[in-house]
């Protein structure tokens, strides 16, 4: 008999959580470290905790995970980040789901720890992610190299159980993903036409804060939420100051 349900974990350079994620899904009927040039103890952690290793060069994510669909034989795969972790709860959820049958695919919330809080609002909550798949039935869109996008085939559920995700632990942390993600957000309206018109340097920002702090209640976070509206905020100025320069280099 094949294999259900494996979990996949992409990682490098994880040796600081991949045992305790390992542990959070060994309920699954496979464990598997999609791995991709780790230079620390990420490998042996991970052999030594059970998981199975994978090595496959890295391109981008939608272009990794893709590669662990078409890697990992099983009929199920659940796609963790390295610092997420499952429960039991979790687990008695999608066993119940996969049994009936009636999506290919499955949203997961997620529970976001920043700066060692709980998030409940200001955009963090509930999070959903696509990351339960029917293996055969989903691809990733190739376009979106960062923030992937499935193609599933049918209407996907959803989950209750969330992940725990232990996210963004220190401010170097968060400045460095955003800073990435500024990059990469500018680009994309680069290549949709996008030009920073003067007033998008001012009304953009404050736009974002609202949206943070207000209509996705932000305030409910106390100043946890400000604090994060506030630096979320400055990425958005960040962003199309980025865009500006990659427009003046047209």
């Amino acid at each position: 008999m094949g294999v259900k349900l494996a979990a996949v974990i992409l990682a490098r350079d994880e040796e600081n959580d991949i045992q305790d994620c390992i542990q959070s899904v060994n309920w699954a009927d496979r464990v598997v470290v999609f791995e991709y040039g780790s230079a620390d103890r990420t490998v042996e952690l991970a052999h030594a905790a059970g998981a199975d290793v994978l090595h496959n060069p890295f391109e981008n994510y939608a272009q990794q995970r893709d590669a662990a669909l078409d890697a990992v034989e099983a009929e199920w795969i659940l796609f963790i980040d390295a610092d997420e972790r499952s429960s039991p709860a979790q687990a008695a959820e999608i066993r119940a789901l996969i049994a009936a049958g009636e999506h290919n695919g499955f949203w997961i919330p997620r529970h976001n720890y920043i700066f060692g809080k709980l998030t409940r609002h200001t955009g963090w909550y509930p999070d959903y992610q696509m990351r339960l798949l029917r293996r055969d039935k989903a691809r990733y869109d190739p376009t979106r190299k960062v923030h992937e996008v499935v193609q599933l085939d049918g209407e996907p559920g959803y989950l209750t159980e969330p992940f725990v995700h232990y996210n963004y632990r220190s401010f170097a942390q968060f400045r460095e993903k955003q800073r990435r993600y500024v990059q990469y957000d500018a680009r994309i309206l680069q290549e949709q036409g996008i030009r920073p018109r003067p007033h998008k340097f001012f009304t953009q920002p404050v736009r974002h804060f609202i949206w943070r702090f207000i209509t996705l209640r932000g305030y409910r976070d106390g100043l946890h939420g400000l604090r994060l509206s506030l630096l979320m905020a400055w990425y958005e100025l960040q962003k199309y100051r980025h865009l500006r320069r990659l427009c003046q280099g047209d």
